[in-house]
């Protein structure tokens, strides 16, 4: 299981914005997935203190990549949605990744890819188990 660890390590570092933390794109990542929700489900969501969601979506705000609104069913309550340029960061982000991701692909040999390729299922059902785990709690 180390080597999932690695691989997983590694794969974080293949793409490097500096103007956007792995933290920050996780939580832009979160927000276009979900949709506009409130700092507290979010900070649920990540799995991090509701301070530290408010400082990265006032961050994420700043740099134009998220809106503060106020709730259509309550205005003391503020939702947070991505921005069209926040969209497109995230799809920037997973072009640049997908591109160096099958450059590293392609220095394996046809052998070693057949078996990843026949491995991507099985990946697949991990990947929505530890999503599911991660939403339980």
């Amino acid at each position: 299981m180390m080597v999932v660890q690695r691989l997983l390590g590694g794969l974080r570092t293949v793409v490097h914005d500096p103007h956007l933390s792995f933290a920050s794109a996780g939580v832009l990542s979160t927000l276009n997935r979900r949709g506009a929700c409130r700092v507290t489900e979010l900070a649920e969501a990540e799995g991090i203190t509701q301070p530290a969601a408010t400082q990265m979506v006032a961050k994420l705000q700043r740099a134009g990549l998220v809106t503060v609104t106020a709730s259509d069913e309550d205005r003391r309550v503020r939702m947070v949605a991505t921005t069209d340029a926040g969209r497109q960061r995230l799809a920037e982000r997973q072009a640049l990744r997908a591109e160096r991701l099958a450059a590293l692909l392609d220095r394996l040999s046809p052998s070693d890819r057949h078996d990843l390729a026949a491995a991507l299922p099985a990946l697949e059902r991990l990947a929505e188990e530890a999503l599911a785990e991660a939403r339980r709690g």
